[in-house]
Parts: structure tokens; C-alpha cells; sequence
């Protein structure tokens, strides 16, 4: 597993957490019976393909998770998963202000907004697709679902300047930063409001 350490205060270690995530030593370790039984108790639900916590706080409580691309034989395009009760609160209640839409109007308006993302979803299929196993690259081709994969960018999304999720988006940001992450984490640091209780 991978520790990636994040306070949860007003704002995350950014530099620390990009510091670990790209360190080219890292090994996987698998997950244990507690591990997984703790993303269950935050999913509320047995977690379909996990692979890793590649973000965890500083208490080693997972944040993000990261899922197979290939599950049930089937094509899964969502790589990374926020589990955090904590932030997931702080990202409802963005959505729930409206910000999906608001930081839309901004990416609409903005041609160096929109190719920003483009570029972070082809980093992320990328990475995505390096986390592919043999096996997995052989029944996608087989099957002719590799389309799926190679179509779709951040949180599977197949419009590549339209924001559908900022929980998507915040978590692939804390493994590999990305432009809506960046905009959300101004937006957590402001949001006073965005407090839990």
C-alpha cells in the first residue's frame, strides 16, 4: 500500500502527498482483512475490485481507493474512488452549493481550462492503463471492449470537458493532481461552510 499522508484540517499536504505518489520505488503491498473490511464499512458496500489504498491521512484511514479496470470481466473506467467520510462530506457539500455548475461556466469559458483537462484525462488513461494485468489487456481486446477504456478519461467520463463528479475528480487529483482538483482545493480551503460538523 501506498501512504500517501493527508491532515485533514483546512487544507491537504499537497507537496507531500505528490512527493509520495510519484516516487518510482513504490511497491504495492497487498491489502489486509482489516484494510479491506474498513472500505467496506465506508463504502457501505463490499468494494468491487479493489486494488489499493493509494491515499490514506496521517492515521493510515483510507481517503482513496483504487479499483481494477476490469471487473467481472467487464470494462470499469472508474480507477479512483473517494472513501473519506470527512472529505466526501466536504465534496457534497460543494455539490450540494452548486459548484459542479459554477466550475463549469468557467471551464465553458475558458479554452486553457478546457485543454487542461483534456490533457489530465490522457494522463489518466495513461495511468489507468498501467495498472492493466496481461490477462486483463487479453479479454478486453478478445471482447473488443478496450474502447471503453481508451475512450473514457477521469471517472469514466466519455465528455472530456464536462464535469460530471467532483468526488472523481478530487480523488484521481490526490494520486496525480489535475485541473478540477486544483479548483476544488481552493474551493476547500475557502468554504467555511464546508466544515463538517
Amino acid at each position: 500500500m501506498r501512504r500517501t499522508l493527508l491532515p485533514l484540517d483546512t487544507g491537504v499536504n499537497r507537496p507531500w502527498c505528490y512527493h509520495l505518489a510519484m516516487q518510482s520505488d513504490h511497491q504495492e503491498t497487498p491489502l489486509t482483512a482489516d484494510q479491506r473490511a474498513r472500505v467496506a464499512t465506508l463504502l457501505g458496500r463490499e468494494p468491487r475490485g479493489l486494488r489499493a489504498i493509494p491515499v490514506a491521512d496521517t492515521l493510515g484511514e483510507p481517503l482513496v481507493i483504487r479499483v481494477a479496470s476490469v471487473v467481472d470481466e467487464k470494462p470499469f473506467p472508474t480507477l479512483y474512488w473517494l472513501v473519506g467520510a470527512e472529505l466526501c462530506l466536504r465534496i457534497d457539500r460543494l455539490e450540494a452549493a452548486g459548484w459542479i455548475a459554477q466550475l463549469q461556466d468557467r471551464v465553458d469559458a475558458s479554452n486553457a481550462l478546457q485543454q487542461a483537462m483534456l490533457d489530465d484525462h490522457a494522463r489518466h488513461r495513461e495511468e489507468r492503463l498501467s495498472f492493466l494485468s496481461d490477462v486483463e489487456r487479453q479479454l478486453l481486446s478478445e471482447k473488443g471492449m478496450q474502447a471503453a477504456l481508451d475512450e473514457r478519461g477521469i471517472g469514466g467520463i466519455s465528455e472530456p470537458t464536462r464535469i460530471r463528479c467532483l468526488h472523481t475528480w478530487y480523488a484521481a487529483h490526490l494520486v496525480t493532481p489535475n485541473t478540477i482538483g486544483r479548483l476544488v482545493d481552493e474551493l476547500l480551503v475557502e468554504g467555511e461552510y464546508l466544515a463538517t460538523d
